[in-house]
This record gives C-alpha cells, structure tokens and sequence, in this order.
C-alpha cells in the first residue's frame, strides 16, 4: 500500500533589518531621493518641534565672532599690518571652517541619542535604503551650517568686513565650507554608531577638535607659530579650506588651497560614508 506525502508550504518568516538591508541594491535612484526627503521633512519638523536645537546655529557664530575680534583683534591685527578691522577680514573668513566642524560634530551625537531612543530600529525594519537615513541627517545639517554661515558673515560685514573679490567668489568659499563640512559629518556620524552615549561622542570629538582648530591658520597667521606646529599646520585640512575662503573672499591664489580641501572632502567621504552605513547596518 502507498502512502501519497503532501506538499507542506515552507514557514513565513518575517523580514528583519538584516532581511531589509538586502534590498538596498534594488531601490532606485528616484525612490532613494524620495525616502531621503521623507526623512530630511522628519528631521526639519523635529527642529520646527524642538526650537531650542537651532540655539547652537544660531548663536554659536555670534558668540565666537565677538569672542576672537574683540580679544585677539588688536594684537593679531596689529601683526597682520593693521588694526582690528584687518583681524575680521582674516578670522572671518576662518570662522567658516570652524563653524562646519562644530555643527558636524552635533550630527554624531543626534544620531547616538535617535539610537538610545529606538528611533533608528524603527527605520531599519523599514524597505528603504540604510545610506538614506544617514543622508538625510547630513542634508538638514548643511541647512543649518548655511544659516551659521549666512549669520557668521553679517556680523562680519557688521564688524567691518569687507569682499575684496566678487559676490560670486564669496559664495564659493560658502559652497566649499559647505562640502568640506558634509564629509566631516561622515566621520562622526561613524563616531555616532560606535561609542555607547552621547557624551562619549562628545567628549572624543572635542579632542580631535580642538588640536585640529587652535592648530591651524583661522586664529592667527601660522608665521607666528613654532616650527613643529607650522609643520603640522602644513597638513591640517582645516588650513587649506580656511586659507582657500580667506583668498576667495580678500583676494590671492585659491587654487592649490581649493583643490587640497576637495580632496580631503573627497578621501573623507570615499572611506568613512561606507563605513558608516555598514554600522548602521550592523548596530545592535
């Protein structure tokens, strides 16, 4: 006698982020900008919600253009060949990379809080690519960079400073803060995903800041500098992409400053934005 065996349909199972990830390779380009949209209209509301966190944004370029014009302004001016006035046409214009890094900083520790709240496993179980997420964060924070930036350079022109070029020459030195501060965002969003809290995020970024900031040439002229520290000033990023808005703004060669500060951008963004994306893929 046979026995007739029937067909047994296999176990649903349902996707989880791991599942979800998957389908990154298949989501369009257009479906992509639209889940990168969603997501930045998220993110305005939120500040539209929570006011107090544009406080930084919008006070922060007050705060420090007064700070270093008004206490360093007669003494680096002095040594620049001028007064007070010159000081602002040289640290304005330094300011802007300052203010880049700061800002990029306060992603890192927006994405480890929507961590700590859950908010991120919600949009991992979701069919939408994980870079959209991430993207999305950055472009909101280059609109709050570009309000910095606008306020940055009216209390400049409010201080007396002056464009010794063109109009268009100022908004290029916008544009390339703009970029060079975009891909520092990749390297603490990175920054985010790895450390356990918020403040740690913090903490380790203040000391990769303040070497990088007060090391540079937005303060004062690198001349004044021991040999060591103008070496290194050589090298920083943060140099170059100062000096190409000083020259673009007061006048002097951009060229080799501009390119230097786009390839930094460029070899930030080519190694930490696919290493951010996989861990916030792999994030537990």
């Amino acid at each position: 006698m046979s026995t007739t065996t029937l067909p047994t349909s296999a176990p649903t199972r349902t996707p989880g982020p791991a599942a979800a990830a998957d389908d990154d390779a298949r989501i369009g380009v257009r479906a992509n900008l639209r889940h990168i949209g969603a997501l930045a209209r998220r993110n305005v509301l939120q500040i539209k919600q929570d006011p107090e966190s544009m406080f930084d944004v919008l006070l922060m370029p007050i705060v420090f253009t007064l700070l270093f014009v008004y206490v360093f302004g007669g003494s680096v001016g002095a040594s620049l060949g001028g007064s007070r006035d010159a000081y602002v046409n040289y640290v304005v214009p330094g300011l802007m990379a300052m203010m880049g890094m700061n800002i990029a900083m306060a992603v890192g520790t927006g994405v480890n809080d929507d961590f700590r709240k859950g908010v991120m496993d919600r949009f991992r179980t979701m069919p939408i690519a994980r870079s959209s997420v991430l993207i999305a964060k950055i472009v909101v924070e280059i609109g709050r960079m570009l309000v910095a930036t606008a306020i940055l350079l009216g209390m400049g022109f409010l201080l007396g400073m002056e464009i010794r070029t063109s109009v268009f020459e100022l908004l290029g030195a916008v544009g390339l803060s703009l970029v060079f501060g975009a891909s520092l965002m990749w390297i603490f969003i990175l920054l985010g995903l790895t450390m356990k809290t918020a403040q740690a995020v913090q903490g380790v970024a203040m000391l990769v800041l303040m070497p990088l900031q007060f090391g540079s040439s937005i303060f004062a002229p690198p001349a004044t500098m021991p040999g060591w520290l103008q070496t290194f000033t050589d090298y920083n990023p943060l140099s170059n992409l100062a000096d190409a808005a000083r020259n673009l703004i007061n006048g002097g060669p951009v060229a080799h400053s501009v390119w230097v500060t786009l390839a930094w951008a460029a070899a930030i963004t080519v190694v930490t934005a696919p290493l951010a994306v996989a861990r916030f893929r792999k994030k537990s």
